[in-house]
């Protein structure tokens, strides 16, 4: 004979596990870019080998750092925001914004240095953004931003490295 209480707490659990599994979903961003070419590829050895366990968890795993946590958070300087991954140029400084989320934001990354993809994790559907050519996680893109693009990219700070701009000679 079964008992109800153990019935229902089991009928409970699975039900519970399954709306978590529904909220996390998988992020479609890793399918698509598991099938996309990029011009710089390793082994995951390799990039835990180059990488800082900070930078593998957001560049390669999809991580996201805690709030105000990054040290370019307060990066003011000009320069350029490049991929801690492969180096390659992202961001400029004069991009730069302070939005009050905790992450450093810009308005308009180096053309045809960012690609984007769907990301349907946590039962939202956002717009994942990644260096195009390692295929690094940077974080997302909103349509929130300031003027000329009205676009945010809400960007994990230790996914780049800044590169201050020479001085010049006087």
């Amino acid at each position: 004979m079964f008992d109800r209480r153990i019935l229902l707490t089991t009928a409970a659990g699975l039900f519970g596990l399954g709306a978590l599994r529904w909220l996390r979903g998988t992020p479609a961003a890793a399918g698509e870019k598991a099938a996309e070419k990029f011009e710089i590829t390793k082994t995951e050895a390799e990039w835990r080998a180059q990488l800082t366990p900070q930078q593998y968890e957001i560049l390669r795993n999809h991580g996201t750092e805690r709030p105000g946590s990054s040290p370019l958070l307060k990066e003011h300087r000009k320069g350029i925001f490049a991929c801690a991954g492969c180096d390659l140029p992202l961001f400029a400084s004069d991009t730069k914004f302070e939005s009050g989320t905790g992450w450093p934001s810009f308005y308009q990354p180096i053309e045809g240095n960012v690609g984007k993809t769907e990301d349907r994790t946590y039962g939202m559907l956002r717009t994942e953004v990644h260096c195009r050519r390692c295929g690094g996680h940077l974080g997302h893109v909103f349509d929130d931003g300031p003027k000329p693009t009205g676009l945010r990219y809400c960007i994990d700070g230790f996914g780049l490295v800044f590169h201050p701009a020479a001085a010049s000679a006087t």
